[in-house]
């Protein structure tokens, strides 16, 4: 019985199947699935400050900012974006927390899959900042090698050829001839040693020259030459970028440092300064004078503070490590007559920026005490708050950003209200740089005062 059900039902199946497959029911076949949609590949943006005069800038887009406090000589990080028009504009940072839009806003279209390093050049004072867009494509590096795209960033230089060659090798072909915002293709080489020489047009008098530089495999460079705002006689650095925005100075191998002296002593004499008991970088220098910069090799130096009357009185002798590309300002404080000389040392920052003045005082007096530093609109302080309050004798404000304008300075002892300096009426403008130190009165018995430098007495 179970077989007569078994060919029961398969004779009913194959029925059922033959009169599927007669010729007068059409066959459905189904279409093929649609093809999946093309890859985009984002593009990626990141926002290089290359103007030297500038102040820290705000990058907005839409409106909002997305990048904030971006500094001359620093990069953002590397933001991935769809492709599509954005609306870019950059505001620079001003005293007193305003902001001015410096460039933009502007529509800048990004296209897939291709890179854009958007670089502020130009000099705000000249009235010439813009946004320089530098583009490459997006590609894998290959096993071995590194890659590196060059850019004309420096608003300050001509143009130059770029030689980019083994470290010991002629200076050769040039690798390019680059004026001002002009920018290489992005270069795929192996991965070894190289240098980095810039020369004008034509010639083979070397203005930079990188000395040599080990690149390892995988590295993906934005090297930009920019205004030197090093110690040096080279008018360019090199500021080198990663894609993630890491961003590093590459100095002139010749690149110095840059040392001033200050005889901020009111009982001492006459001094000469030693270094290394073998060269005498000042001579007879008196209080309350100072020197300009002098450039010297980077190092640690043995340095000696003697009468110029007679170098075996050595009022210091002190161990004084100077960095490359970097500037200092040596002061001689403290009394000969208490036997407290010694040596203070500032890091100095003489790049100007346009939108502002920059001011800094130093407590340099050993009768003040403790100081309170008084920034007015006039001489009246009674009901004033001090900018800066209790200064210790060695201490100073840093630079300070003040809009271009009139101001009374008055130093009073911490806690009063009674003037040790001033009231100083200063007229400041922007672009400038004003160092005051305050010092004793002449052999400790005259009235305390200050010693006015940079811009206080740059013609």
């Amino acid at each position: 019985m179970k077989k007569i059900v078994s060919l029961s039902v398969a004779a009913a199946v194959m029925a059922t199947l033959s009169a599927c497959n007669s010729s007068s029911d059409p066959v459905v076949v189904p279409p093929p699935p649609p093809p999946p949609p093309p890859v985009v590949v984002d593009a990626t943006l990141r926002v290089i400050h290359a103007s030297s005069d500038a102040p820290n800038v705000n990058v907005l887009v839409g409106g909002e900012p997305v990048i904030e406090n971006l500094a001359f000589g620093q990069s953002s990080e590397n933001f991935d974006l769809a492709p599509a028009t954005y609306n870019v504009a950059v505001e620079a940072l001003l005293p007193g927390d305003a902001t001015a839009t410096v460039i933009g806003p502007v529509d800048l279209a990004l296209a897939e899959a291709t890179n854009y390093k958007v670089f502020a050049v130009g000099s705000v004072a000249q009235d010439t900042l813009e946004p320089l867009v530098v583009t490459s494509d997006v590609a894998d590096l290959a096993a071995g090698n590194i890659r590196l795209q060059v850019v004309h960033a420096a608003s300050a230089a001509p143009a130059v050829d770029i030689h980019v060659t083994a470290p010991d090798a002629a200076l050769g072909a040039p690798l390019d001839t680059l004026d001002f915002k002009e920018f290489t293709g992005a270069i795929d080489v192996a991965a070894g040693n190289y240098r980095v020489r810039i020369t004008l047009p034509g010639q083979d008098m070397v203005v930079f020259d990188s000395g040599p530089l080990e690149l390892a495999a995988g590295t993906d460079l934005v090297v930009a030459a920019i205004n030197n705002r090093f110690s040096g006689d080279s008018p360019v650095s090199l500021l080198a970028v990663t894609p993630t925005g890491e961003s590093l100075d590459i100095l002139d191998a010749n690149t110095t440092a840059s040392v001033r002296v200050v005889h901020n002593v009111s009982d001492a004499p006459a001094v000469d300064v030693i270094a290394n008991d073998a060269i005498k970088l000042v001579e007879a220098l008196s209080f309350p004078d100072f020197t300009g910069y002098l450039g010297v090799a980077p190092d640690t130096y043995n340095v000696k503070v003697a009468a110029n009357a007679n170098n075996d009185v050595v009022v210091i002798d002190a161990d004084l490590p100077l960095e490359a590309g970097a500037f200092y300002s040596v002061l001689a404080v403290g009394s000969l007559t208490e036997n407290t000389i010694e040596p203070l040392v500032l890091a100095d920052m003489p790049r100007r920026i346009a939108t502002e003045a920059q001011v800094r005082i130093v407590h340099g007096s050993t009768l003040a005490g403790p100081v309170d530093i008084y920034v007015t609109a006039t001489n009246d302080i009674s009901t004033a708050t001090p900018a800066f309050a209790a200064v210790p004798f060695k201490a100073d404000t840093g630079y300070v950003s003040l809009a271009a304008g009139d101001y009374v300075v008055t130093v009073t002892p911490a806690g009063s209200k009674t003037a040790a300096i001033g009231p100083v009426a200063l007229s400041l403008e922007a672009n400038k740089i004003y160092t005051a130190i305050a010092r004793d009165g002449e052999g400790l018995t005259a009235d305390v005062g200050l010693i006015l430098m940079d811009d206080f007495v740059q013609e």
